[in-house]
């Protein structure tokens, strides 16, 4: 049976949705209150005793938390965040397709999905919140900030699982696109990526630890990750770069499975600050972003039984604009 989570004690607020701590049961603090100026010491202590009196900490039922609460009488609190300056990102998703259950959009390079570090308001579904008046809209699945293309999310919650299911049991076909330096010694006669004959179906064991950018590849475990990889063809992009460009099918969702893919048969993704190799954070460059794109989603409808088919209108930027003559 579905696990249906418990919906929040405060609602969505401009956008974003209440944050949820927990909060120990012992320690050397005498109350809640004590913990919380303790546990945010960078902030103002006066301010956040100012918000258990005005009542905007509330626990698990709703039910406000005062500054005298001792410690251990509720595991959980519940507050908004005060939101700080955050500058606009100069991106903007496109809504592909709108109904009582179902949104999807384009989403554009550099925008996450969801808020996160410091995107906040700047996020797919911050935006959309507000934009269409709905607070309960969730992804049902999400991209990659540095990923651009389709998203989907669900309109409200009675019809969420039905949604989500198609993702966990596997019933949504994906389909990408990617844009890769032409490898060495590239022959579009007898193409082959690493020594695989492409098409090629690759498999590794990948898995994502907390606090490590690059998903860890385990080659004595068995795989869990699988992508069907294809070449659309090989040319030149309008920057003058000599390019590879790839169909990519994945048949699990593993964390920058597609990423670690292809970097793994030599064709790492222009744009891509952590595959093969991690390189030093810097800003976001605009005239290079990540040459990944979700391309399609289809599946069927498990409301109406209907097969739906969604498309990206965005392309890649380094996409091919001539081909190669081939053996080159």
């Amino acid at each position: 049976m579905r696990h249906v989570p418990t919906p929040p004690p405060l609602p969505v607020k401009d956008g974003i949705g209440p944050t949820r701590l927990r909060v120990p049961a012992s320690g050397p603090w005498a109350t809640i209150a004590e913990y919380v100026a303790s546990r945010f010491a960078h902030l103002d202590a006066d301010v956040l005793y100012r918000r258990f009196d005005a009542g905007e900490i509330v626990a698990a039922d709703g039910s406000p938390v005062g500054r005298d609460a001792a410690l251990g009488t509720h595991e959980f609190i519940w507050y908004h965040r005060d939101l700080p300056d955050e500058e606009p990102l100069p991106f903007r998703e496109e809504i592909l397709h709108v109904d009582d259950d179902l949104v999807v959009i384009d989403k554009p390079h550099f925008l996450p999905t969801t808020p996160a570090g410091r995107y906040l308001r700047e996020s797919a579904l911050v935006r959309l919140r507000v934009r269409l008046g709905n607070p309960d809209l969730t992804p049902i699945h999400r991209l990659d900030r540095a990923t651009a293309g389709l998203v989907m999310f669900s309109a409200r919650p009675e019809t969420r699982g039905a949604y989500q299911s198609l993702f966990e049991q596997r019933r949504v076909t994906k389909v990408y696109e990617a844009v890769s330096a032409l490898p060495d010694r590239w022959d579009a006669n007898t193409p082959t990526l690493a020594g695989h004959t492409v098409p090629v179906v690759y498999r590794n064991h990948i898995e994502s630890r907390r606090g490590v950018r690059q998903a860890l590849v385990d080659d004595r475990r068995e795989p869990n990750a699988e992508t069907l990889i294809d070449v659309r063809g090989a040319g030149v992009s309008a920057s003058g770069r000599a390019v590879l460009h790839t169909i990519l099918r994945p048949r699990t969702g593993r964390m920058h499975q597609l990423r670690v893919h292809l970097a793994a048969l030599g064709a790492g993704i222009l744009g891509d600050r952590q595959y093969p190799d991690v390189l030093p954070e810097a800003p976001d460059d605009h005239g290079l972003p990540l040459q990944l794109l979700a391309r399609e989603l289809e599946f069927t409808d498990p409301l109406s039984g209907a097969l739906r088919r969604f498309v990206t209108r965005r392309t890649l930027s380094e996409a091919p604009t001539y081909a190669l003559p081939s053996g080159l």
